[in-house]
């Protein structure tokens, strides 16, 4: 069963009824689903979790929506990883990495869509839709077709073509859009006035939004139902870095876990960082930004939840911190070369503001912390070319693959002596 109780308004706190809505009729806040945590709290426990399947759905007493409409491609329950060599090149002493480049698709989207499309199904809509920087169209038009729904993506024009190709091939109806996610957003909520389609994050986005929180409950669960000191999450609409919050506490309401202490810290990349920048500038207000960043897959220049997203960082006594393309190929590198996991740029987001708030002093080395790694770097491999060690060429003769071997490590042995 399902202990969603109504929408609320995240503003005036007013309630609606669970229905395809996304904004108050009184104040124009968004909505967000109430839940009956008494009655989880008397339904849950960690071993009933445990019992379940290794996907989000381990936690269906904490997520909307009727069992019967499930789509389920076996989103969630991705590894949390012990990065110590990572750990050991940042100064720090203990770091995780939520790896979510392992889901269906590839990316954290998974999590948000399976909810998203479930509901969408229970309201009875045939037609699935989304506006998408890249992952979520992948997801939607995934879910979609294992669904056997009508499915409709937006996207930018100027996608990377992995993405593209990550749609494409399970044959939604496909639409690129001249402009930037901003402006695809804004056509995706006027088609879904006129159209009857679910558009996942828009009419549906309450629901939809709540897959992120499947994120905190399974680090906490991960690490022995506690929550970290510090986590360091990327933030495009702010959406993800909020509701990972939401999911300690929410675990906390139904008396699984302490109260979280965690601090919270989001990562932007340069060219794209009105969150970071209004947190730089220390206050609440941001101001939308055109962006300019090969990290696509979080530009979104006027971001929905920016406003909680800051609210989240001052509750927690978080930091902001913003990369540049370069340091965020750099990052993408680190974490390959280090723990073995290729994220896209949105990773090397992660990874560069890591680096930088432990330089700064703003992660102390004792610290425990999580670093979430929301997407594949398949999808983005345009952002490495030029970056990579060019392979060595050589013909089928042992002797000259020694001398082509040896030719390639004299220049580090020099630079090493020279040092």
């Amino acid at each position: 069963m399902s202990f969603e109780r109504s929408l609320r308004c995240r503003e005036c706190a007013r309630e609606f009824p669970l229905a395809a809505a996304f904004f108050c009729e009184f104040c124009f806040g968004p909505l967000e689903v109430a839940y009956d945590y008494d009655a989880i709290a008397a339904s849950i426990s960690r071993e009933s979790i445990a019992a379940g399947p290794a996907t989000l759905w381990r936690y269906a007493d904490l997520l909307p929506g009727d069992p019967e409409y499930r789509v389920d491609l076996g989103a969630g329950f991705t590894p949390l990883l012990r990065a110590d060599n990572l750990a050991a090149a940042l100064g720090l002493d203990r770091l995780w990495i939520k790896n979510d480049t392992v889901n269906p698709t590839w990316s954290f989207k998974d999590r948000v869509v399976a909810v998203a499309i479930a509901k969408a199904r229970e309201f009875g809509y045939t037609g699935i839709a989304c506006a998408s920087t890249g992952n979520l169209a992948n997801s939607v038009a995934a879910h979609g077709a294992r669904a056997g729904m009508e499915t409709i993506v937006f996207i930018p024009h100027d996608l990377e073509e992995g993405k593209v190709v990550g749609s494409g091939i399970y044959d939604p109806t496909l639409v690129m859009v001249e402009g930037s996610y901003d402006d695809v957003n804004r056509l995706c909520t006027e088609v879904a006035q006129s159209k009857p389609w679910a558009f996942v994050n828009i009419n549906v986005r309450p629901y939809y939004a709540e897959g992120s929180r499947t994120l905190g409950f399974e680090v906490a669960e991960q690490l022995g139902w506690r929550t970290p000191d510090h986590c360091v999450v990327p933030m495009a609409s702010g959406s993800l870095f909020t509701k990972i919050w939401k999911g300690f506490n929410e675990l906390h309401e139904v008396g699984l876990i302490d109260e979280p202490r965690t601090r919270m810290s989001g990562a932007q990349a340069a060219g794209c960082s009105p969150i970071a920048t209004a947190f730089e500038e220390g206050t609440l207000n941001f101001r939308p930004q055109k962006p300019d960043t090969i990290a696509r897959s979080i530009a979104i220049g006027n971001p929905a939840d920016g406003y909680y997203a800051l609210k989240t960082l001052e509750e927690t006594n978080g930091v902001a911190a913003m990369a540049t393309d370069a340091e965020i190929v750099e990052g993408m590198k680190l974490l390959a070369e280090t723990e073995g996991i290729f994220a896209e740029t949105a990773g090397g987001t992660t990874i560069a503001c890591l680096k930088h708030m432990v330089e700064r002093g703003q992660i102390a080395p004792g610290e425990e912390t999580v670093a979430f790694i929301t997407g594949g770097g398949l999808k983005t491999t345009e952002a490495l070319q030029g970056g990579l060690a060019s392979p060595l060429h050589v013909p089928a003769r042992g002797d000259a693959f020694i001398e082509a071997y040896e030719a390639r490590l004299a220049p580090a042995a020099t630079t090493a002596g020279g040092a």
